[in-house]
């Protein structure tokens, strides 16, 4: 199913671009006096050091300390799961201006570019603009609409110079993460504000990216209290409508500002306080623009009792504003609290345990085209969960066993296990396997969306009826560190699926109205292969092979004719390639090739890309660097239906960082 903003319309001429919303304009002029009056004021700016990213090298990345698997740190080359890292250097090196851009370096994700704005993400299939299996956090927020159980991709930004890193999982995470974090869980974690002190200034434009621009300053209060302040903005231009070639009228704008505040008032204390605001206008066929807005705060104290033991609260408030004239308007509130307890007990046993509740309040204003009935609704959640990993063979064996239950409005408590088995037979090698239920709620799609907007809804009807999608998925997967130079890892996967979202004839044999129901079952399965190779200390070679297959089909007496293909949008291969090379005077040269197999059921095109940076540093306090995106082609696809393709061009950008 499509996002509603993502319904085609006529084609109209480019117009005048509008500027953001005035409440967004006076809060980032604002954030940028406060910078600048910060950077002045500051009795520490005219000794404060420079930050930027350490090279890292292989011992060093197998060593880094992951958070998602198992909800506390451990290092990656321990951990149990099928992840990939993405630091905030490789970030950096890729030349990616986007969070999605970004995502495209976890091998083990299936990322697509839909339009200017929009895209399509997801782990080990189910592929689509609406994907509504994969769990996404900034921050430890959850960044999730009720609307269709997925994430709106344009309005999630932040300064990626803040990002730390990225951690990907493809597969189950339920048990720790809850409902909806079936086939994945992508965790994005910025860097703490002591750890992003001073100012930072960028900028740049080119053909695709027509302009951005971008001001941090960070400083201390205290030794012990450190904080950061950002503003951006940015304009990107229309794609191409793969029907005429013409420009698509698509062309949009966005900013967003924020801070960050830690406080360490002693070695076992944390607290963190952080929040954003962003606005964007974003052209389409007709008299108005789309308009997004939001804004988020997040607090949260993490409390450590022992090595071994540590407490952490959180909570947030997020609300955003989507108004796409002629389709419908949205404003969403959520709440939501989180309290996790890790420890030790005894020698063999370290366990983890919490509670979650949130809450929704959603208002929407129905059109003609489609309608969400009730238009208000408030949702909650509430959910417990436990985990413990026992040490069978210590350093050797563990065996993982954990569970889930979790309660919301729409279908009531829902219980998601899963056990793991770890195996270290040396310490440069982990073997695991898992086995893992899960879970995709109902969303608002799934039971309150009717088209038209008015009755007698001819066409789609929710299926009140509608229960979760369950998955039960097997995992087996091998990582070793076979030189200090060079590490491989390799998962296989099968994901078996039942009450898959379906399409049934209200009233067979008439066609319609079609009502959605829980009417299809299949599998999907595969491989994940992952390489990094530390060629020299100067030149970084990584690559990643994924190979996917995904069959769904009607359920014993459901009426549905689409066989899956409204719900899974995915290439059966996907290849890819990067090199980093450091070269004498400072330069820095990137390149990043990538193979994404055929979308059959969208009659889309294999094709390859490459993009390629070059980066130079004549003072360590100054960066300038040229990227080419796409550079293979001209325009090519990546996802849609042949009427309503669109195509993404060949882009050139230059950009300029200093750091004080």
């Amino acid at each position: 199913m499509e996002q509603p903003s993502a319904i085609p319309a006529p084609l109209s001429k480019t117009r005048l671009r509008k500027s953001p919303p005035q409440w967004f304009t006076t809060a980032r002029r604002t954030s940028l006096g406060i910078c600048l009056v910060a950077l002045i004021s500051s009795p520490a700016f005219a000794q404060t050091e420079v930050t930027t990213y350490k090279k890292l090298s292989l011992q060093e990345l197998m060593d880094l300390e992951v958070s998602s698997v198992s909800r506390r740190s451990e290092k990656l080359s321990e951990t149990a799961s099928a992840i990939q890292v993405v630091t905030g250097e490789d970030i950096r090196r890729s030349g990616a201006t986007s969070i999605p851009e970004a995502l495209r370096l976890a091998p083990n994700l299936f990322v697509a570019q839909i339009d200017s704005r929009q895209w399509a993400v997801s782990a080990r299939g189910f592929n689509s603009t609406t994907s509504n299996k994969l769990l996404v956090m900034i921050d430890g927020r959850t960044v999730y609409t009720p609307l269709f159980a997925g994430v709106f991709w344009d309005v999630q930004d932040t300064l990626l110079e803040d990002i730390d890193r990225i951690e990907v999982i493809s597969g189950p995470g339920a048990t720790l993460w809850g409902a909806n974090a079936v086939n994945g869980v992508i965790n994005i974690t910025t860097r703490e504000a002591r750890d992003t002190q001073g100012l930072l200034l960028l900028g740049g434009a080119g053909t695709e990216l027509l302009g951005f621009g971008g001001l941090r300053y960070g400083g201390a209060l205290s030794p012990t209290l450190h904080y950061r302040i950002y503003t951006k903005y940015f304009e990107r231009d229309s794609t191409l409508l793969a029907s005429t070639g013409d420009e698509a009228d698509n062309r949009w704008n966005m900013g967003q500002t924020g801070f960050r505040l830690d406080w360490n008032p002693a070695e076992d204390n944390l607290f963190t306080v952080q929040g954003d605001l962003y606005g964007g206008r974003i052209d389409q066929a007709g008299p108005d623009d789309i308009e997004v807005s939001g804004g988020n705060l997040l607090g949260r104290w993490t409390h450590r009792f022992t090595p071994d033991s540590d407490l952490q609260l959180q909570w947030y408030y997020d609300r955003t504003h989507r108004d796409i004239p002629g389709t419908f308007r949205e404003n969403l509130a959520t709440y939501d609290f989180d309290l996790q307890h890790h420890f030790v007990a005894g020698e063999r046993h370290n366990l983890i345990w919490g509670v979650g509740y949130r809450l929704v309040d959603d208002h929407v204003a129905n059109g003609a085209t489609l309608a969400f009935l009730p238009a208000d609704v408030t949702r909650e959640w509430f959910s417990v969960f436990l985990q413990d990993e026992i040490a069978l063979v210590p350093d050797r064996l563990s065996f993982t066993l954990g569970t889930k239950l979790e309660k919301n409005d729409y279908t009531g408590w829902e219980v998601q296990p899963s056990v793991r088995l770890a195996w270290r037979p040396t310490s440069t090698q982990t073997v695991w396997s898992a086995v893992s239920r899960a879970m995709r709620t109902p969303s608002r799609i799934d039971r309150e969306l009717f088209a038209p907007g008015t009755p007698p809804f001819t066409v789609l009807q929710g299926g009140p009826d509608f229960e979760s999608e369950e998955l039960i998925a097997y995992e087996l997967g091998y990582r070793v560190q076979v030189s200090p130079r060079l590490s491989l890892s390799a998962a296989a996967f099968y994901h078996d699926y039942d009450d898959l979202r379906s399409l049934e004839q209200a009233a067979p044999p008439a066609p319609t109205p079609l009502v959605i129901g829980n009417g299809l079952e299949g599998e999907s399965y595969g491989v994940e292969l992952t390489a990094d190779y530390h060629v020299t200390d100067t030149w970084r070679i990584q690559a990643g092979y994924t190979r996917l297959f995904v069959d769904l089909r009607p359920k014993p007496g459901s009426t549905d004719v689409s066989g899956g293909s409204n719900e899974s949008h995915d290439a059966s291969n996907q290849f890819s390639l990067r090199s980093s090379l450091d070269l004498p005077w400072n330069l820095e040269f990137d390149v990043t090739l990538r193979h994404v197999g055929e979308i059959s059921n969208q009659d889309v095109p294999s094709y390859q890309e490459a993009d390629v940076r070059i980066g130079w540093r004549p003072k360590p306090q100054l960066e300038l660097s040229v990227v080419g995106q796409n550079l293979l082609h001209d325009h090519h696809a990546e996802f849609g239906s042949p009427a309503s393709r669109q195509e993404i061009q060949r882009g050139v950008y230059a950009k300029a960082t200093w750091l004080y």
